[in-house]
């Protein structure tokens, strides 16, 4: 595949590093490297990136990207999600083409996951 002018790797901030790679590792089972302690990346998850220390969160409210995930059983997803100490902000939802429900993470950023 060509990387010339794609999305290439997106960096999301994080207050936690530590507790942003046990959600994250729970949850959807991603793996980490690890830049001294205020950085991590990830890799092989649809579009590589990383996480890096600051006191800002991604949201919707703030004009942020959303960044959506794909789940092959939503309501498992959410329980995985919730169990991990991640919050359900936006209940699940139809849209054409599938159901999506919004979830902040342990530091407070904003993500989705979808289903068909």
């Amino acid at each position: 595949m060509a990387r010339n002018n794609k999305i290439n790797y997106i960096e999301i901030p994080a207050q936690n590093i530590v507790a942003t790679k046990a959600f994250f590792g729970e949850v959807f089972d991603w793996s980490f490297v690890d830049y001294g302690p205020d950085y991590c990346s990830f890799a092989a998850q649809g579009v590589d990136g990383g996480f890096f220390i600051s006191d800002l969160v991604v949201s919707t409210k703030t004009g942020s990207p959303l960044i959506v995930l794909y789940s092959n059983e939503l309501e498992t997803t959410q329980n995985k999600i919730e169990k991990a100490g991640g919050k359900i902000i936006k209940p699940t939802f139809s849209f054409p083409g599938g159901r999506r429900f919004h979830f902040s993470d342990p530091n407070g950023n904003e993500y989705a996951v979808w289903s068909e």
